[in-house]
């Protein structure tokens, strides 16, 4: 149920690189393919100027919807890591008083692996109450702190918000923004629309999201909660006036609108 007591708030994330973090941790982190909400709502919350200690409860009330403009490729990055001292790293396990000890047999070097979405470029749509988005959307706008994509060595490229709708059904709002993808992507449409994947927080949804965050304190480590998703498909402009191969659209011979490389950002 929509009304006017409630807006819209349309973001673009796009970025050279970007990380939504999983359940991942320690010297794995690994990437999913799409924004999650943990990390969307820490990347207003540092548009805030809120503190990790600060409460999320009217964030996490937020309903969100994501859409897939462009996937981007999956990137590894390969680290090495010792102590400048050169003495041996520290391990996992603690003493008696609580003391990281060092590790046995002796370990000079370490190796960490973490994943990044290279090129991608997705839109968030976020509903909630008008007066909480109007103050998100001033936020993102004229950042208190830097804002990341994931991870504070992702920042985003151009401006993040899209502006306010009209409150309207996640779809629907994520349906009236044009294509966000990169000018190389662009090019590449051969038709008049193409279609988007999009996943969209649903109560009726038949799939769920472990992202859900109740807070980001460092101290006490962050729990998170599930959330009931759909994923669906969008079908968008692309800007075309026409189609490159008109027979395309008659299916005369060809495949209409099929583009097996089109999940893949070619």
């Amino acid at each position: 149920m929509t009304g006017t007591d409630h807006a819209v708030l349309v973001l673009r994330l796009a970025a050279p690189l970007q990380s939504w973090g999983g359940p991942s941790r320690y010297n794995q982190r690994e990437t999913r393919p799409q924004p999650t909400k943990s990390g969307i709502l820490g990347l207003l919350a540092a548009a805030e100027g809120r503190n990790r200690e600060a409460s999320l409860t009217d964030l996490v009330g937020l309903q969100l919807g994501v859409r897939v403009d462009q996937p981007g490729t999956l990137l590894r990055d390969y680290h090495t890591y010792s102590d400048y001292r050169g003495v041996p790293l520290l391990s996992a396990k603690t003493n008696a008083k609580g003391q990281q000890t060092r590790t046995t047999p002796a370990k000079h070097t370490g190796v960490t692996r973490r994943f990044y979405l290279q090129d991608a470029v997705f839109v968030a749509a976020l509903r909630g109450p008008k007066t909480l988005v109007h103050s998100l959307d001033e936020a993102v706008r004229n950042p208190f702190f830097p804002l990341c994509l994931g991870r504070r060595s992702c920042p985003p490229t151009g401006p993040v918000s899209l502006g306010l709708r009209t409150d309207s059904p996640l779809k629907e709002a994520l349906e009236s923004v044009p294509w966000q993808a990169g000018s190389h992507r662009r090019q590449q449409a051969q038709s008049t629309t193409v279609s988007l994947e999009a996943t969209i927080e649903d109560p009726a949804g038949d799939h769920t999201a472990l992202d859900v965050p109740d807070t980001y304190n460092l101290k006490t480590g962050t729990r998170y909660a599930r959330r009931d998703i759909r994923h669906l498909w969008l079908t968008v402009p692309t800007g075309r006036t026409q189609p490159a191969h008109p027979d395309t659209d008659t299916g005369a011979g060809r495949y209409p609108d099929h583009d097996p490389f089109a999940l893949l950002g070619w």
